[in-house]
């Protein structure tokens, strides 16, 4: 097997076992969290309406980075590289995406009409692999907690041993008067 289809393979079995997948739009200064379904060798995404997910910065014709996430653990499995294609509302690609989008949409206010909200006031888009995966990332991604004055630790207050014992002494007690 080939370097390209060991990377394809990995990201469609990735892909299809995450409902959630992280996008960077080409030029966005961080990566945003999206529930997609993978359907005929893309991950399809619908957003932008009331309701709905924000898809800021993905636009027809563009690129973006994809990072699929384990469904277990959560970790990074896999980033690749993809183009960004909206088919037109309507069309035989449209619905074929729409139907598997439906499937999988939770909580959907608007049940059987979703379809037609959806062509009507939001986006429907497609990320195609399209290149390598990227190597696995050296040290942690995570970003640093933003400074604040709120705290976790503090010092236990004086009385608290003493409340402790006491009540440690009342169990002690009824368990005796049981026995």
């Amino acid at each position: 097997m080939t370097p390209e289809l060991l990377d394809r393979a990995l990201i469609e079995e990735a892909a299809k076992k995450s409902g959630l997948v992280w996008v960077r739009a080409a030029g966005a200064p961080a990566a945003r969290a999206l529930w997609h379904v993978w359907h005929e060798g893309a991950v399809c995404l619908v957003g932008d309406g009331p309701g709905e997910q924000p898809l800021t910065g993905l636009a027809d014709g563009g690129t973006a980075e994809v990072t699929v996430r384990s469904k277990d653990k959560g970790g990074r499995l896999v980033t690749f590289p993809a183009t960004v294609s909206e088919p037109a509302a309507g069309s035989p690609e449209w619905e074929a995406t729409v139907a598997e989008l439906k499937g999988k949409r939770l909580n959907a206010p608007d049940g059987e009409e979703m379809p037609g909200r959806w062509a009507r006031e939001c986006r429907v888009l497609r990320l195609v692999p399209a290149g390598p995966t990227a190597p696995a990332p050296e040290g942690s991604l995570a970003a640093p907690p933003v400074p604040s004055p709120a705290t976790t630790r503090r010092p236990i207050p004086a009385g608290l041993p003493k409340l402790l014992a006491k009540r440690r002494e009342k169990r002690r007690r009824k368990e005796d008067l049981k026995k």
